[in-house]
């Protein structure tokens, strides 16, 4: 036990160890509260005065949340060395998190979020007052957990910390070798003589190096045997690296470097994050200093993003789950072309789905008022014309050689490994089936959408017929009423066009039996086991009842224990003959638990996953085609409603000629015949009665067209506008 007059802890209970100092686990003696203990040794005296001040001073300049904090410098009871008691972070630190089995792939991206904005929070407060960390590392950044049960990240080891405002510059070396600006890497790892001058910037390049590891999983830049055991090719790898690059990897003994632009295949993030993502780690991680980043850039476009909203958008026939990152003041016409850029979708073939119903953003609305949405609950995204499926893009993960011989830290770190890749096929195989049942909502949803367009096209075809026959009666009396009076009277030409069309209306109704027809095979469609039908959403693929993922959970628990064993083994260095048999058991029940995990992945999660989007890539195109059906009648059925109402207008206006001109032409244009002298008087009689009942009969007619004239309007209004809004929305 040591102790200062207010702190005490226990030299075995050790947090952390350096060069100059020991970090341990220590409690205030009257309230047992824990706290952070920072031990200087005998070597760190050797350092001038001044650096050894420096980190005191710093710490009580700094105040923020996400900074660990200092509470007091004592000095130690016996040694009388300096004691720094500063907060205790239950949670270890950021390299702690990388290390968990389930972050062997890099950090889910809600926990890189956090990452992200507690680091720039932390680095901006360091910049207001003017200080330069100089060992920025996953290891110095350590983690708790909040009130809101969230992770917070707090930067910490200010040993090498200094005050340097932005155009000052520095000598001295300091850092870990593998997050190390290249200039510095050149003079403190490769002893190479220079005299070259740092900036406040070379912490960005370490800034940019634990945020790629913190993405991926791993570093950058990787020579073939290590960064440790390569230190030449990591020098080339780091001071060559092609501009616009973010990673430089070398996968065999002398081989070629692989440069990338891109976050690797099996990184958790979403496309859309990575796309804003990439270009600031292109940017600070940039070898020469004058075309870096400022902290000024860097921190405008890192809270460019930290600032946005994300919108959850799952395309249903590509089979593609996207994350739309947009600021809440950007408008919807924004948003489409952002969806435009991860779906290769443009704007205006995009059509929206969101719980059931068809979704219509207006172009000026805000992003702010879009419908809340999320991983589970997306807008589920149509496009207009047919697409091919790309589910899910990953990386298969694959079971690294298992070292036949026994020793215990190669079976330690292997064991590790084959940790890490069962876990990333577990979370592959959550994706694969979140993915299906999002195909299985969408489907359902839009089966119901076009069953309910299919149904209006019934309902437009009832009153397109109730329409067409309506004016058919009217023209065939109108025509009956033209051929009396053909005979007797001279009419006007226009009149002669109401045989033609009573024809063409007669035409329109033989045209309705083709659609008849179309209609039949749209209806056929939805019977059970039909194309549309669903049914083969549930015969295909995985299902949660299945319970893969619970059983590879089973599996990745035991390889877990076995692993936490071998790590407490390979502490020991060499085991009793019992211990070491033991040893050897769970190895081969590690391998054998692993090859079954990988087995349950591939051959039933993978190959059923792929057999549901054959199926679901079939269903799509055919449900493609039968919406163009359905929206192929319905347009027919509005074109021959437009065509039944010009119709309807035109008799409208023949009527009006009719009644009146026939009247007239039968009372003032008839004149006796010259060549027949004076008809006799029972001739006129006749004539007189013939004319009156002739006028009594016109007049009967006139009546019931100016009624059914008044019918017509009426439903006209009713039917025609509102069955062509109905329409558009097909």
């Amino acid at each position: 036990m040591q102790s200062t007059p207010n702190y005490l802890w226990l030299i075995s209970d050790i947090l952390g160890q350096g060069a100059t100092a020991n970090v341990y686990r220590g409690r205030h003696k009257k309230t047992g509260d824990l706290y952070a203990v920072k031990v200087f040794n005998n070597i760190s005296f050797l350092r001038p005065i001044e650096v050894q001040m420096r980190e005191f001073e710093v710490l009580r300049k700094l105040n923020h949340n996400n900074i660990v904090k200092l509470f007091a410098v004592e000095e130690e009871t016996t040694s009388g060395n300096k004691v720094l008691v500063m907060e205790f972070c239950s949670c270890g630190s950021l390299y702690t998190v990388l290390e968990e089995a389930g972050n062997a792939f890099g950090l889910p991206e809600s926990e890189f979020l956090i990452v992200l904005r507690d680091v720039v929070a932390g680095m901006n407060h360091l910049r207001g007052n003017g200080i330069v960390h100089r060992d920025i590392k996953p290891g110095n950044i350590m983690r708790v957990i909040g009130e809101d049960g969230q992770s917070v990240y707090k930067l910490t080891d200010f040993g090498a910390a200094r005050e340097l405002e932005d155009d000052e510059q520095f000598v001295s070396l300091y850092g870990t070798e593998e997050y190390l600006h290249p200039d510095m890497y050149e003079r403190a790892v490769l002893r190479k003589p220079q005299q070259k001058m740092y900036g406040a910037t070379v912490d960005l390049w370490s800034i940019g190096v634990t945020f790629y590891h913190a993405a991926t999983g791993s570093l950058p830049f990787r020579p073939f045997e290590g960064p440790r055991r390569n230190k030449e090719v990591m020098y080339k790898i780091i001071t060559e690296k092609p501009a616009g690059t973010i990673s430089g990897v070398q996968k065999s003994e002398n081989g070629p470097i692989i440069w990338q632009h891109d976050l690797p295949l099996s990184c958790n993030l979403s496309r859309g994050l990575q796309s804003l993502l990439t270009p600031i780690l292109a940017n600070i991680l940039e070898a020469d200093q004058e075309k870096c980043w400022g902290f000024d850039q860097f921190f405008a476009e890192t809270n460019d993003v930290l600032h946005r909203i994300v919108i959850h958008i799952f395309s249903l026939q590509q089979v593609t789950l996207h994350k739309i990152y947009i600021q809440s003041y950007n408008t919807a016409r924004i948003f489409y072309d952002l969806v435009y850029k991860q779906t290769e979708i443009a704007p205006h073939l995009q059509e929206l789905i969101f719980e059931g119903r068809p979704l219509e953003l207006e172009l000026n609305m805000q992003a702010l008022n879009f419908p809340k949405t999320s991983e589970d609950n997306p807008l589920i995204l149509v496009c207009r014309e047919a697409m091919n499926t790309v589910g899910l893009i990953f990386q298969e993960p694959s079971l690294p050689k298992l070292h036949p011989r026994y020793d215990l830290d190669l079976d330690a770190t292997c064991t590790k490994t084959i940790n890490g890749v069962v876990c990333q096929a577990r979370k592959i195989t959550s994706s694969l089936l979140h993915y299906q049942e999002l195909v299985r909502k969408g489907v359902r949803w839009m089966i119901r959408i076009i069953m309910d367009s299919f149904h209006e096209t019934l309902h437009r075809k009832t009153e397109v017929i109730l329409k067409l026959n309506f004016c058919i009666s009217t023209v065939e009396r109108a025509r009956n009423l033209y051929n009396s009076l053909l005979q007797t009277t001279i009419l006007p030409s226009e009149l002669d066009e109401i045989p033609e069309i009573h024809n063409k209306l007669l035409r329109v109704a033989d045209s309705l039996e083709s659609i008849n027809d179309d209609l039949k095979d749209i209806e056929g469609a939805f019977l059970p086991g039909s194309q549309l039908s669903d049914r083969w959403t549930h015969q295909e693929g995985t299902h949660p009842e299945d319970r893969n993922i619970e059983k590879l959970q089973v599996l990745l628990d035991l390889i877990t224990e076995i692993y936490n064993q071998f790590k407490k083994d390979k502490a020991i260095h060499k085991l009793p003959y019992n211990e070491e048999q033991i040893h050897k058991f769970d190895k081969q029940k590690m391998w054998l638990s692993a090859s079954k995990a990988m087995s349950l992945f591939k051959d039933e999660c993978v190959a059923k996953y792929q057999s549901f989007l054959d199926v679901a890539d079939d269903w799509m195109k055919k449900m493609h085609f039968l919406r163009k059906q359905v929206l192929s009648v319905a347009n027919q059925f509005v074109n021959i409603e437009q065509e039944v109402f010009t119709y309807q207008e035109h008799i409208k206006k023949l009527q009006e000629l009719l009644p009146q001109k026939a009247f007239m032409a039968t009372s003032s244009d008839w004149k006796p015949s010259a060549s027949l002298g004076y008809p006799s008087q029972n001739t006129l009689m006749e004539m007189t009665i013939g004319m009156k009942k002739l006028k009594e009969e016109m007049e009967g007619v006139v009546k019931e067209l100016a009624e059914n004239n008044h019918i017509l309007e009426r439903f006209g209004a009713l039917t025609v506008d509102g069955g062509i809004q109905n329409t558009d929305r097909l």
